[in-house]
């Protein structure tokens, strides 16, 4: 178990779920305060698993209000209110997904080509803090009358 120092430093003092700053100084019994987020999942927590199954990390830095505690919350990571996207998928189940399975998904729709570039660049500038060692690229496609924002694994 990392220290929360080594674990805030890894991280980049961000949170991992909000992607909002952390503030180091802050007390650790503030909702906003800096927190260890030890992740554990369900074949894990069963003995089941070996090693780390979800891909983000033993441990990742949280707000105290974000922190999952131990997996007992499932992990939302929340899209941008600035994006105008429909259906939007659950970000953490698409990124599950993609690092166990690859292949392609869509991950939104949205009315306008300009608002499908904007999720689209979002979204991996997103997963590039979120997990880094995922490649991931996008595409926006019409059909239907509107725009499909659809990712794929990367190749490495």
């Amino acid at each position: 178990m990392g220290s929360l120092n080594e674990v805030g430093e890894l991280d980049g003092w961000r949170c991992w779920l909000c992607d909002e700053p952390v503030d180091p100084d802050m007390s650790v019994n503030d909702p906003r305060g800096p927190s260890i987020d030890s992740l554990t999942t369900k074949s894990k927590s069963k003995g089941k698993g070996k090693g780390d199954s979800t891909g983000f990390g033993e441990e990742r830095l949280a707000h105290r209000a974000c922190n999952t505690k131990k997996g007992a919350i499932a992990p939302v990571v929340a899209w941008s209110p600035d994006l105008f996207v429909v259906d939007p998928a659950p970000i953490v189940a698409v990124v599950e997904r993609l690092q166990r399975k690859g292949g392609r998904e869509i991950i939104c729709r949205c009315p306008t080509e300009d608002d499908a570039d904007a999720a689209a660049d979002w979204f991996v500038d997103r997963l590039s803090r979120l997990l880094p060692e995922l490649l991931v690229d996008t595409s926006v496609e019409p059909g239907g009358g509107q725009w499909m924002v659809a990712v794929m694994a990367g190749r490495r």
